[in-house]
């Protein structure tokens, strides 16, 4: 298990983590989002001791990490795909990794198995694509068969089929009773992947609740309606306190009204319904409306304007 307590760090004037109090807990998937410049890789480089905090503190199963005599056995960690010397091969940056570990020399083959890595194992690491580089990363922290692994944006360069592998992998490791934390930008997959969430906003947490919780509690539920009969049936609904508002395509949409209570009033008024479906907001939509005043760098939509030609410069000052 993984726990934070009070957990504060400060770059000069600049708070990066923001007395964050939560703990990962085995045998589930934690999610761990924010929007850029919340703090999640500094709480992260935090837990692994690579900064100290200010103020607070950080716990590996009870311990402090530099208090774990072979690290690599407890928890392991992808922050930076290439984190690797570039001149070595994979084989050679994972058993040194090992050595250092005291961990067998045969657990490198079995993880570059297990990732899919075995074919260009004495390949230089210098050679390796984005995705490639993500694999030996994971292959890293699956060395010391820990029980607790740390994941920074694992999906990232990975292709479709690596994709699912790694949601299939963090899964089942959770399944096994591990503690499994992961941050991703990538919503769709982390509402394929997480059981639990952790968000932060500017060094604060925001939220540490279940994936069905966070959104149910973020975002608005709905009930979608087609009918040959619109008119009639806002009618209908509105004479039971209910009211229907016009959506894209000829439908009505419905607030503070169950599908059953809706179809059995339109069952009641002889009402055809071509379509009755309850709608729930995705997970980025739950979490663009949680974090909305919590986003650090803003961007502005519409088209970009050209910036003005220096003083005295003409028409051409564009070209060349």
């Amino acid at each position: 298990m993984i726990e934070l307590e009070g957990l504060t760090k400060r770059y000069g004037e600049k708070v990066a983590v923001n007395n964050l109090t939560f703990a990962v807990r085995p045998g589930v998937v934690t999610g761990f989002l924010g929007p850029n410049g919340a703090g999640k890789s500094t709480t992260m480089r935090l837990l692994l001791g690579l900064d100290r905090p200010t103020a607070g503190d950080v716990r590996i199963d009870g311990r402090h990490y530099d208090r774990l005599r072979d690290p690599l056995t407890s928890i392991g960690a992808l922050l930076e795909a290439k984190g690797m010397h570039g001149g070595r091969s994979a084989y050679h940056h994972l058993l040194w990794m090992a050595q250092s570990n005291g961990i067998p020399s045969r657990r490198v083959g079995e993880v570059l198995e297990a990732v899919g890595l075995s074919a260009v194992a004495r390949k230089k690491a210098k050679g390796f694509s984005l995705g490639m580089s993500q694999r030996l990363g994971i292959a890293a922290a699956l060395l010391g068969d820990p029980r607790i692994l740390m994941f920074d944006e694992p999906v990232n360069g990975l292709d479709p089929e690596g994709i699912h592998w790694i949601r299939t992998l963090m899964k089942s490791l959770a399944a096994e009773g591990r503690t499994v934390f992961v941050s991703s930008h990538l919503m769709s997959e982390m509402a394929l992947t997480a059981d639990h969430l952790v968000v932060i906003g500017q060094g604060r947490l925001l939220a540490d609740t279940s994936m069905a919780d966070f959104i149910a509690r973020n975002s608005r539920s709905y009930v979608r309606i087609r009918t040959p009969q619109r008119e009639r049936l806002r009618d209908v609904l509105h004479d039971a306190g209910v009211t229907a508002v016009e959506s894209g395509g000829g439908a009505l949409e419905v607030d503070g009204a169950g599908a059953e209570q809706i179809g059995e009033l339109a069952s009641r008024h002889q009402v055809v319904l071509h379509e009755l479906s309850p709608q729930q907001a995705s997970l980025e939509e739950a979490f663009m409306r949680l974090t909305a005043e919590s986003v650090e760098y803003h961007a502005h939509t519409g088209a970009p304007t050209s910036p003005a030609p220096p003083a005295g410069w003409g028409d051409g000052w564009r070209r060349g």
